[in-house]
C-alpha cells in the first residue's frame, strides 16, 4: 500500500496532518520531499532528469549564448502558444 501525506517535523518527530490507515508499531519506508504542495512528482522527475542532464554537461552554454541563440530563430512563438491553448 502505498500512501502520500504531509507532516510537520515538530520536536524532533514527524507529525501526519491527517490520520493514517496503519496499525500498531507497523514498519514503513519514508521518503522525505520538502517540495511545495503544489509540485507533482511528474514535475519533479523532470527538473531532477534535466539538473542531471546540466551536470553531466562538458560545456555548458552560458545564458548569453542562449539569448543569441534563441534571438537568432526568425518570428514569435507567442501565435503558437496561443493557438495551442485553444479557448481556455
Amino acid at each position: 500500500m502505498v500512501q502520500q501525506v504531509e507532516a510537520v517535523y515538530e520536536h524532533g518527530v514527524l507529525r501526519p496532518l491527517k490520520p493514517l490507515s496503519l496499525t500498531e508499531l507497523q514498519r514503513v519506508r519514508i521518503i522525505i520531499s520538502d517540495t511545495a504542495p503544489g509540485i507533482s512528482q511528474r514535475d519533479m522527475k523532470i527538473v531532477e532528469k534535466a539538473q542531471a542532464e546540466i551536470a553531466a554537461l562538458e560545456n555548458a552554454p552560458t545564458i548569453e549564448e542562449v539569448r543569441t541563440a534563441l534571438a537568432a530563430i526568425p518570428g514569435s512563438l507567442s501565435h503558437d502558444v496561443i493557438a495551442d491553448r485553444g479557448d481556455y
